[in-house]
């Protein structure tokens, strides 16, 4: 028995000892840091790193012509060199699996060997494997599974469904915007983008306007933001624009992520080389939508022209009703010190010129709305209204903001996401907290050329959360 009690009483010691060295750690972190929180979950490394034969990281990706097309990404260990994907039309039983009915397609392999010297991370080797398959049928509902063809139930996903955009290009449908995850990926962003999920499980895409994760080459990271997202990343398809965070601090942010490309399957039409699969345009039904290298746009010349000359082009050729530009680094900033004059230079008078609806951005880690004057400021209904701009931010790092003349609403540490629809000549804007509470809503309407805003003045007042107030 004293044995046992003594036992005992140095378990307690080491226990009291441990939270209090831990609690520490957090108060340092949170000293040194804008974000008031610290992630507190201890994930052994391989759970989060290492890759297996069994897929994983799976990840749908809008095409240029959604409609007819998706793409598909995973990864595996570099053991599997050969890799595909099984699809069939679904059906209400098993029976998609008779008669021949799957196809199967052939996958793109390319391995990556990654060590994250900065974070001081082991060697990741990894087999990324991309498809994208054709010849769908607008509408339609499809299963899929990814591996590696072999029969070994471990070497193969389970089956995914996954709902082709309507037939009809007017038909309603919605996305969700989310700016900066970032921080605490997994531990904080997680219930932010399941809640918008729960919320709107039948959304057909999902939009994330750069700073997915901090650094841009920490495998445990993009391993983080894959596991909140979990199964949603494989049914929803997604695009990403990328922010500062997913180009290299140590190459003087110049260089874009090593896992960028190999884990996403985005559009190559952009303008050059250096901005393939960050500067793109998709066709979504009646919306033109236009992802901008924010970073590229901000750090050289030679990018930055080639950007806004071939967003010249693109938006002089549009022939859909509704235009929509994301991009990480705001036209218009939310406080002092964070002007991005190069960048508004740059696109601005394109924005204007050919009309552009909605601009959709991060960066800043607070939420604002708004256009570019304020003559009228405070109206419920704008008539003939210009571009809408967003920043908005879905992670836990929070930062400041200003009263500026473009802002309709300003918000503050406040986690949030954007429901989108856009009903033929309807387009209606709705932010969300985690909580699921609306923060900010209005619609845009377009009528024989013209475009009216209406600010919706009844929602409840919400009150902002203080700094003092978090940090307790």
């Amino acid at each position: 028995m004293k044995t046992t009690g003594l036992l005992f009483s140095i378990a307690l010691l080491f226990i009291s000892c441990k939270v209090k060295h831990e609690t520490n750690e957090i108060k340092q972190t949170e000293a040194h840091g804008h974000s008031h929180y610290s992630s507190l979950s201890h994930v052994p490394a391989h759970k989060l790193i290492f890759p297996s034969k069994t897929p994983d990281r799976i990840i749908l990706n809008l095409t240029e012509d959604p409609r007819h097309s998706v793409a598909i990404n995973w990864r595996t260990d570099q053991d599997i060199d050969t890799a595909y994907v099984e699809m069939a039309e679904e059906t209400h039983g098993p029976d998609f699996l008779l008669n021949n009915n799957v196809t199967r397609v052939s996958a793109k392999t390319e391995f990556l060997d990654l060590e994250n010297v900065r974070d001081k991370e082991p060697l990741v080797q990894a087999a990324y494997h991309s498809v994208t398959v054709t010849d769908l049928k607008p509408g339609a509902t499809y299963v899929y599974r990814v591996g590696d063809g072999q029969t070994n139930d471990d070497a193969w996903s389970e089956w995914f469904q996954i709902k082709m955009p309507s037939k009809n290009k007017d038909d309603a449908f919605s996305f969700i915007y989310f700016g900066d995850a970032q921080n605490d990926v997994k531990s904080m962003w997680s219930r932010v983008i399941r809640k918008s999920y729960k919320m709107l499980p039948e959304v057909d895409f999902m939009l994330h306007a750069g700073d997915l994760i901090n650094h841009s080459e920490s495998d445990r990271e993009w391993g983080e933001w894959f596991y909140a997202g979990s199964f949603i990343h494989a049914t929803v398809p997604s695009i990403m624009t990328p922010g500062n965070h997913e180009y290299d601090k140590m190459k003087d942010r110049t260089k874009l992520s090593s896992l960028w490309r190999p884990q996403f399957n985005l559009p190559q039409n952009g303008p050059t080389e250096a901005v393939i699969e960050t500067c793109y345009t998709i066709d979504y039904q009646n919306l033109k939508l236009i992802s901008l290298d924010s970073q590229s746009l901000g750090n050289d010349d030679t990018p930055r022209d080639a950007q806004v000359k071939w967003l010249d082009s693109v938006l002089q050729s549009n022939d859909k009703k509704w235009v929509a530009i994301t991009m990480h680094h705001p036209v218009f900033s939310t406080a002092k010190g964070r002007d991005n004059t190069k960048l508004r230079e740059a696109i601005k008078p394109l924005i204007d010129k050919y009309k552009v609806d909605l601009v959709l951005q991060g960066h800043d880690h607070t939420y604002a709305r708004g256009y570019d004057t304020n003559e009228t400021t405070g109206k419920t209904i704008v008539d003939d209204a210009g571009a809408i701009y967003a920043v908005s931010v879905s992670g836990p790092k929070m930062y400041e903001s200003q009263d500026k003349n473009w802002m309709v609403k300003r918000g503050e540490f406040t986690q949030l996401f954007q429901i989108i629809t856009i009903d033929n000549d309807t387009l209606k804007y709705n932010a969300y907290t985690t909580m699921g509470s609306l923060y900010d809503s209005f619609q845009l309407i377009k009528e024989n050329g013209r475009k009216t805003l209406i600010n919706n003045s009844d929602l409840n007042e919400f009150t902002r959360f203080k700094k003092d107030f978090i940090k307790e």
